[in-house]
């Protein structure tokens, strides 16, 4: 059988949990979608460069098949400058294939204390390039490949290139950079502790150009990566500055790294959360939210998804930039992980106090938060269940009758015949929630009877044979407390905006509870 605690770190992963008040400020541990892994295949966290050359050709690309390692070994190897920039351009050419690049062949030649070596021959340029070129490519395999890369010395060169003068060969610096970062939290705070982040952000001026902004956002972005641990301090509020800046650029590669890079710094504690909020970017990105790349809209609500997780305050300040009024229109995307993803930011939201609740109803949320209970994909679906079981938990008595009347009860209830056993725990837990706002009114009979007519009796029922016994004990307490052996006489169930409003009536099926 499942342990106790089946559920547990999902309901973490909310600032709300349940009707525990001193849970009411829990903070989520970690996103609990992973939609990012659906796009620019993890922000392309390393890449090699493949672009067009910068520098003289001493190869040519119909030459590149014809390679031999032996060769190239030989020309980095000798003492001519000629042959060694020809050697160099020969690996980083071989490197730059997009198909099984011989990156561990380079290596085990001895070839990188070299290219290594060469990254400070500010007298030879196209020399210099090229090894950072093929250092470059390297670092953007494995983490062993940057291993070898760390270990040869690279670090310092790459980061006393920043300066260099020679734009091609500065950006150069940045992309390798980039991808060291990118290898993990270990590499990145060893670039910070040699600090690179001064370094870089000396490099943004008026007069860089967009390529070079863009790769300088992407390495940022791979800067600000990992919460195990998070970055240093001292480097987000060296960084911050800079980044939203870059947030009111109009380049999409550059907002869509700007907006990760905010979404990486946003997914923490509140502090951290506070950090994010207190430059004043929530409005900007509720209104990328809204942008028509998706590259740069996805981070965008990833970050806001992150800042509505936070506590009621940081909440308020997304929730007045107007992301009510975006959020439904997300919901309903051509991308179901974009439907997604709006819902969970959506359960976020609804996780706060009655009156966040109540910018939710009268933003007009509910229609399209039940549309996706009844038809989203599944991994939507379960976010929905989740928004609704927070509403049910911090929502008055009213609210929780205007969730009823939407629709939310019988979609819910529809949903009990899924195989995931926390999506059932959760369900029956909202389905708790509104027979305790029931009990208040007095009502509790009437919306027996109302579960029973929309055949959620029947499958409580049948949960008391759930293989998980924590399914089988929610369901068991549900039809032990509000479905006794007495008689339910037929009625008819009205509403007001104040309480549920009963008449007895001849006809069963047409609740409108």
């Amino acid at each position: 059988m499942p342990t106790k605690n089946v559920d547990d770190a999902r309901i973490s992963k909310f600032k709300n949990k349940g009707k525990d008040p001193a849970k009411l400020r829990e903070k989520r541990i970690s996103a609990c979608v992973e939609l990012r892994k659906a796009n620019k295949d993890e922000n392309f966290l390393k890449r090699r460069n493949i672009s067009v050359d910068l520098s003289s050709d001493y190869i040519s690309n119909e030459m590149v098949a014809s390679l031999v390692i032996e060769d190239i070994i030989k020309d980095v190897n000798s003492n001519c400058r000629e042959s060694q920039t020809r050697g160099c351009q020969a690996a980083r050419k071989l490197l730059s294939q997009e198909r099984n690049p011989p990156l561990k062949e380079i290596i085990d030649a001895g070839l990188l204390a070299r290219f290594v070596s060469f990254l400070s021959m500010d007298d030879e340029p196209n020399l210099q390039f090229e090894a950072a070129w093929a250092l470059t490519n390297i670092a953007s395999g494995t983490s062993w490949h940057t291993q070898q890369v760390v270990e040869h010395g690279a670090v310092p060169s790459f980061i006393a290139l920043l300066a260099s003068p020679m734009l091609h060969i500065s950006e150069q610096a940045v992309w390798a950079l980039g991808n060291i970062a990118g290898d993990g939290a270990a590499y990145r705070d060893i670039l910070i502790e040699c600090n690179v982040v001064p370094a870089l952000l000396a490099r943004i001026s008026p007069d860089t150009p967009v390529g070079y902004l863009r790769n300088l956002t992407w390495t940022l972005s791979n800067l600000c990566r990992n919460k195990n641990p998070f970055p240093p301090l001292s480097a987000i509020l060296q960084m911050l500055p800079s980044l939203i800046q870059l947030l009111h650029l109009s380049d999409k590669d550059i907002l869509s790294d700007a907006c990760w890079a905010i979404s990486y710094l946003s997914d923490g504690d509140n502090d951290r959360i506070d950090i994010v909020v207190r430059t004043g970017i929530v409005p900007r990105l509720v209104e990328l939210m809204s942008h028509k790349e998706i590259s740069v809209m996805t981070p965008a609500l990833r970050s806001i998804g992150n800042i509505v997780s936070g506590s009621d305050l940081q909440t308020q300040v997304a929730v007045d930039a107007e992301v009510l009024k975006v959020i439904p229109v997300l919901m309903k995307h051509q991308k179901p992980s974009v439907q997604k993803e709006a819902v969970w930011a959506l359960s976020n939201i609804a996780a706060g106090p009655c009156r966040q609740i109540q910018q939710l109803i009268t933003c007009g949320l509910l229609p399209p938060l039940v549309e996706q209970l009844r038809n989203g994909d599944f991994k939507t679906q379960r976010e929905a269940v989740w928004a609704v079981t927070n509403f049910t938990s911090g929502g008055t008595v009213e609210q929780v009758v205007h969730l009823v009347q939407s629709g939310a009860l019988e979609a819910i209830i529809n949903l009990l015949q899924v195989k995931d056993a926390k999506v059932i725990l959760v369900i029956l837990e909202a389905i708790n929630n509104i027979f305790m706002a029931a009990e208040k009114l007095g009502e509790t009979e009437k919306l027996s009877l109302l579960v029973e007519e929309l055949g959620g009796l029947d499958r409580i029922e049948m949960l008391q044979n759930h293989d998980n016994e924590l399914v089988y004990q929610a369901a068991h307490t549900l039809i032990e407390k509000y479905f006794g052996d007495g008689d339910v006489v037929g009625v008819k169930v009205e509403s007001t905006e104040e309480a549920f409003v009963f008449k007895t009536s001849d006809v069963k099926r047409n609740f409108e509870f």
